[in-house]
C-alpha cells in the first residue's frame, strides 16, 4: 500500500514529462477504474477466505502444525502484496483523473489488475498442490533433514557413538538458578552465545529445558556452577527463544512430530487413510537413515582449554526411534499395508545404521512382529503382514 502511494505521484511525475494522454476520455477513464478497484476489493477478500479455507480443511485432514508453514509460504505472501498494490494504486490514480486522462497511470492501474488474474491462477495451482499429503510430507521431511545436518553437523565413524554414561554437569549443587520469566515452548537457544557468556565468567551454565519443551513462568531455566554471578538474568534470558509453539530451526524432533501426526491422523477411523501413512513412513525412512549417519550431540559444549562451559539436554538415538516408530505401529497395527512398510523400512535400516543403533532397531521389529501375530487372524493374511514391502502393498517383497 506504500508503494502504491508513493509510486503514483512519481508516475503522474512522468506524465508530466512525456506529455501522453489516454485516447479515452475522463469519464471512460473513472467508470473503467471504479469498476477495477471495487472488483480488486471483492478479489482480495475472495482470496484471503478461499486461502483460509483451503488450509483449514488441510489441517484438519492431515495435522494442524502445517498450517504456519503455509502461512511462511514466500509465494503466497508475494502474491496478496500484488493484489493490495493494484487495488491500492488504482484508487490512487482513480482520485487523480482531471480534464485529462494521465496514460501511464491508467496503464500502469490496468495492467496490474489483469497482471493479478494471471498471478490468481499460479497461485490456485502451487497451492492446491502444496495441500497435497505428498508435497506437504516431503516439504517437512527435506527441512527436517536439513536440520538434522545443521544440529548434528558431525558424521557418526565406526563404532563411535554418543556416550550415555557421561555426567550432564558437575558434581555438586548449582550456586545459582535462574528461572523463566516467560511462558511458552522453548524454540531455539544460542549456544555461541552462552558459552561466551560462561567463558567471561569462568563458570559452566547448565541450559535445563530442552528445545521443544514447555515452561512456564518459574520454571528453571539456567543453572550456573562453579561461579557465575556476574552474569546477569537479563543476559542468560536473551539467549533463549521461547514462543507460542514449536518450530523446525532447532528441533530435529519437531519433523518427527508432524509427520507422525499425519500418519496417525490418516489411520484414524474417521479418515482411514493407510496410503498416506506408508507415504509418512517414507519420510521417516529417510529421516532416521540422515539421523544414524550423525554423531548425535553430547550436549556439552567445551572451551578452547578444555574446560566444560556450557551443558544441555538433546535427544538421543533412542528418542529418534521410539518417536518415530511407536505411534504409528500402535495405530496400524491392523493394517497390512503399514506393517509390510514398516518391516521394510526397519530392515533396511538395521542394514545401513552403525551396528550399535541395530540393537534397537531389531527390537523394534521382534515388536512388529509379535504384533502380527497376535492381530492377523487369518494364517494367509499373518503370512502376508510378516512380509516386507516398501510400497506396502503391490512392490516386491
Amino acid at each position: 500500500m506504500v508503494a502504491a502511494l508513493l509510486l503514483h505521484p512519481l508516475v503522474r511525475w512522468l506524465d508530466l514529462i512525456l506529455g501522453w494522454k489516454a485516447t479515452v476520455g475522463p469519464e471512460s477513464a473513472r467508470a473503467v477504474l471504479a469498476a477495477l478497484s471495487s472488483s480488486m476489493l471483492t478479489f482480495i477478500v475472495f482470496v484471503l477466505s478461499i486461502m483460509l479455507l483451503a488450509v483449514q480443511l488441510a489441517s484438519a485432514q492431515l495435522t494442524p502444525r502445517i498450517i504456519a508453514t503455509f502461512f511462511r509460504s514466500r509465494v503466497l505472501k508475494y502474491s496478496l502484496m500484488l493484489f493490495v498494490f493494484a487495488f491500492t494504486y488504482t484508487l490512487a490514480a482513480l482520485s487523480r483523473i482531471e480534464d485529462s486522462v494521465p496514460q501511464v497511470s491508467l496503464w500502469i492501474a490496468v495492467y496490474s489488475s489483469v497482471a493479478c488474474i494471471g498471478v490468481f491462477l499460479y497461485l490456485i495451482d502451487r497451492v492446491g498442490k502444496s495441500l497435497r499429503p505428498v508435497t506437504v510430507l516431503t516439504g517437512v521431511g527435506s527441512a527436517g533433514q536439513k536440520v538434522i545436518e545443521d544440529v548434528y553437523p558431525r558424521p557418526v565413524a565406526g563404532t563411535e557413538d554418543t556416550p550415555t554414561n557421561v555426567a550432564l554437569v558437575p558434581e555438586g549443587e548449582p550456586s545459582r538458578t535462574v528461572a523463566s520469566r516467560r511462558t511458552g515452548v522453548v524454540l531455539a537457544f544460542d549456544e555461541a552465545g552462552l558459552v561466551q557468556l560462561a567463558r567471561r565468567a569462568d563458570c559452566t551454565i547448565e541450559f535445563v529445558p530442552q528445545v521443544g519443551n514447555f515452561v512456564t513462568s518459574g520454571d528453571p531455566l539456567f543453572r550456573l556452577y562453579r561461579g557465575g554471578e556476574g552474569i546477569a538474568d537479563r543476559e542468560l534470558d536473551q539467549a533463549v527463544a521461547i514462543g507460542p509453539e514449536r518450530t523446525i530451526e532447532q528441533d530435529p524432533e519437531f519433523a518427527f512430530r508432524v509427520i507422525v501426526d499425519i500418519a496417525a491422523k490418516a489411520l484414524s477411523p474417521a479418515i482411514n487413510d493407510p496410503t498416506t501413512a506408508v507415504l509418512a513412513l517414507d519420510q521417516i525412512h529417510r529421516l532416521l537413515r540422515a539421523v544414524a549417519a550423525r554423531q548425535l550431540d553430547t550436549g556439552r559444549v567445551h572451551d578452547d582449554t578444555g574446560q566444560l562451559r556450557l551443558a544441555y539436554r538433546t535427544p538421543d538415538w533412542e528418542n529418534f526411534v521410539s518417536l518415530a516408530i511407536t505411534e504409528i505401529r500402535q495405530f496400524g497395527r491392523g493394517s497390512i499395508q503399514v506393517v509390510r512398510r514398516m518391516r521394510a523400512m526397519l530392515e533396511n535400516l538395521i542394514e545401513v545404521v552403525p551396528p550399535q543403533r541395530a540393537v534397537l532397531l531389531r527390537a523394534e521389529l521382534e515388536l512388529l512382529g509379535r504384533g502380527v501375530e497376535h492381530d492377523f487372524r487369518d494364517p494367509e493374511d499373518r503370512v502376508r503382514a510378516a512380509s516386507a514391502d516398501s510400497l506396502g502393498v503391490g512392490g516386491t517383497p
